[in-house]
């Protein structure tokens, strides 16, 4: 099981970029996909982007590609989301979650999610 705490969520204007990172723990953190999704109230949660346990592959589907960029530092255990040119529509909770590859149906462990608001 994989222990994830997300960070770096806060109020941003429109135009502008944020990083978020997620500390992660446990005995398979390293041999892990890690990923972001991201929820608004009464809609699906959502797949940004995932990268694999090295880092050598990243993921991200096709609405994603462009403004999202995932970085992972196995030295510090941690991955990021950088969001480019902000849309109030990026506005939602963004999770952190750790699965076996970077399909994101196999993301079986969860952060708490922390909270973008973009305004306009």
């Amino acid at each position: 099981q994989v222990q994830l705490h997300e960070s770096g969520g806060g109020l941003v204007q429109a135009g502008g970029s944020l990083t978020l990172s997620c500390a992660a723990s446990g005995r398979t953190v390293r041999m892990s996909a890690l990923g972001w999704f991201r929820q608004t109230p009464g809609k699906e949660r959502e797949f940004v982007g995932a990268i694999s346990w090295n880092g050598a592959v990243t993921y991200y589907p096709e609405t994603m590609k462009g403004r999202f960029t995932i970085s992972r530092d196995n030295a510090k255990n941690t991955v990021y989301l950088r969001v480019n040119s902000l849309k109030p529509e990026d506005t939602a909770v963004y999770y952190c979650a750790a699965g076996s590859t970077t399909r994101p149906d196999d993301f079986r462990s969860w952060g708490q999610g922390t909270q973008v608001t973009v305004s306009s």
